[in-house]
């Protein structure tokens, strides 16, 4: 159906490290979907978009950001407080649903899945996104009292670990990856 094909062919230059939108100027991967097309009885592979095929050393370029940005525990995010850290990722998650559609017309694109599947993937990632705050957030409330046993007093504080990988597989892109980020993030 029309409302479900995509707009254009998406070439993506852009790649983030250090929180800034550098421009690729090197070879692209191309994006071939799995969806074929019929041209007059002759089927055709779907070229959707391009993203850039970095190297090594853009790689090491944003493991050496994060790393700096973590800053053995004393970076902004790992010493932000968790209601701060959380009210950062709410304001990711509205709007992440404002490009409900997109996502999920990307989703069938890229990986053929179908329409209900899309869908589905999308609203369980938002729902698990919800859940994952609202548990840390009683978490949170529960550890911010001060426990005593055997005579030592202590608090627990959650905070992000350090710098991780986050990356999810073919056919769950979407919520797997961020099954892992959102606890890691928060």
């Amino acid at each position: 159906p029309t409302k479900w094909q995509l707009d254009s062919y998406k070439e993506q230059r852009e790649y983030l490290i250090n929180g800034e939108l550098k421009i690729w100027n090197g070879p692209l991967n191309e994006i071939v979907s799995p969806v074929t097309l019929n041209n007059n009885g002759k089927y055709e592979k779907n070229k959707i978009g391009s993203t850039p095929l970095l190297t090594s050393k853009e790689a090491l370029e944003a493991l050496d950001a994060a790393v700096l940005a973590y800053k053995n525990g004393t970076g902004e995010w790992p010493t932000m407080s968790v209601i701060k850290r959380i009210s950062h990722v709410e304001m990711f998650l509205v709007e992440m649903k404002k490009h409900r559609t997109e996502v999920v017309k990307w989703l069938m694109w890229e990986i053929g899945k179908n329409l209900p599947d899309s869908e589905k993937e999308f609203d369980r990632t938002c729902i698990y996104i919800e859940e994952t705050i609202k548990q840390l957030k009683n978490m949170d409330h529960h550890n911010s009292s001060w426990d005593k046993e055997e005579g030592i007093i202590a608090q627990i504080r959650r905070v992000p670990l350090g710098v991780a990988l986050c990356m999810g597989p073919y056919n769950y892109p979407l919520n797997e990856t961020f099954t892992t980020l959102i606890p890691a993030l928060i």
